[in-house]
C-alpha cells in the first residue's frame, strides 16, 4: 500500500469535495469518474456510459434489484441505474455539498434515495442489497479491511461486489512513490492506494468468492487530458475560477494533482481496473 505522509481523514475527504464543489461540477459535471472508452471515438459523455455500463454488466444488476453505490458523489450513476436499469438504488456521500446537489436532482420517486453518511456509521441491515457498488471510493476508505467487510455484511448471499478502482503498479519505484503516487494519495485525499495484489487479498480475507479483475489503464487515462483541457479553457477566460484555483480553498492544490495523475498513466505507474466477487 502507498500511504500519504499526512494522515487523512473521513473529515478531509468530505471537505476536498465540499470546498472543490464548484469546480468538480463545472469541470466534471455529476459524474466525478473515469470514462471507459471501448471504441477510442466516443465523446465523454458516452465513455462515462460505458463505464457504468460494464459495471452493470459484470456485476448482473437487474431491475428491481437492490444496489448500494458507496461514495455515490453527485448521484449521478445512482440515477442512471434507477432510470436506465430499474435498481432500486440507495447512495451514500460524506459530502454536504454532493449530498444537496442530488437532492436538487430528484424527480421526487425516492429512488434514488442519497444519504449524507459515513459508510462505516451506515446502519444498514445485514444483507440488505443484491449489489454493492464503489466506483473510485474504496480508495478514500481508512481501513480497508473494514470496507470490505462491511460490503459483504450488508450484501444478500449470492449478492454482487463490483469495485472500480485507482491501483498503483506492483513494486513502484521509489522515484513514482516520491513524485507520482504519495502526492497523488495526499492531495487527493486518499489514505492509501493498493495495487492489484492488495485488493484481492483484502476482498478474499471479507469471505467473497470468485474474485475478478479487469484492468483498464489504457481505455480509461484519456480521461486525464480532456480534464486538463477543460480546466485551460475555463482559466483561460474565467477571472473568477482564476481566482478560485490560485486564491481559494486549501484542497485547490488537487488542480495540481490531475497533472500527476495523467503522467502517472502514461508512466505506468498508476493502473485502473473493476474488481467482482461474489458474496457465497
Amino acid at each position: 500500500m502507498i500511504v500519504p505522509r499526512e494522515e487523512q481523514s473521513p473529515q478531509s475527504v468530505a471537505s476536498h469535495y465540499d470546498e472543490l464543489d464548484r469546480w468538480y461540477l463545472e469541470i466534471w459535471g455529476e459524474h466525478v469518474h473515469h470514462g471507459l472508452w471501448l471504441r477510442a471515438n466516443e465523446t465523454p459523455a458516452e465513455a462515462t456510459f460505458n463505464l457504468i455500463q460494464r459495471l452493470v454488466e459484470r456485476a448482473d444488476i437487474q431491475p428491481g434489484h437492490k444496489v448500494c453505490d458507496v461514495g455515490c458523489g453527485y448521484g449521478g450513476t445512482a440515477r442512471v441505474l434507477a432510470r436506465e436499469f430499474g435498481a432500486q438504488v440507495t447512495g451514500l456521500t460524506l459530502s454536504q455539498a454532493q449530498w444537496a446537489y442530488a437532492q436538487s436532482q430528484s424527480d421526487g420517486s425516492g429512488n434514488p434515495e442519497i444519504l449524507q453518511r459515513d459508510f462505516f456509521s451506515n446502519s444498514f441491515a445485514d444483507g440488505s442489497f443484491d449489489a454493492a457498488i464503489s466506483i473510485e471510493s474504496s480508495e478514500h476508505m481508512p481501513d480497508k479491511a473494514a470496507f470490505f467487510a462491511e460490503l459483504y455484511r450488508i450484501l444478500k448471499p449470492g449478492g454482487r461486489l463490483a469495485v472500480y478502482a485507482w491501483l498503483a503498479r506492483p513494486e513502484p519505484r521509489s522515484w513514482e512513490v516520491g513524485h507520482f503516487l504519495e502526492p497523488i494519495c495526499r492531495e487527493g485525499r486518499l489514505p492509501a492506494m493498493g495495487d492489484e495484489q492488495d485488493y484481492r487479498e483484502l476482498i478474499e480475507a471479507a469471505g467473497f468468492q470468485t474474485i475478478s479483475f479487469e484492468e483498464y489503464s489504457r481505455r480509461v487515462k484519456k480521461t486525464w487530458p480532456i480534464i486538463i483541457g477543460r480546466m485551460a479553457k475555463r482559466l483561460a477566460w474565467d477571472k473568477e475560477a482564476r481566482a478560485f484555483l490560485f486564491r481559494g480553498p486549501a484542497n485547490r492544490i488537487f488542480a495540481k494533482t490531475v497533472f500527476r495523475i495523467w503522467f502517472a498513466y502514461e508512466w505506468g505507474s498508476m493502473r485502473y481496473g473493476l474488481f467482482t466477487a461474489r458474496k457465497p
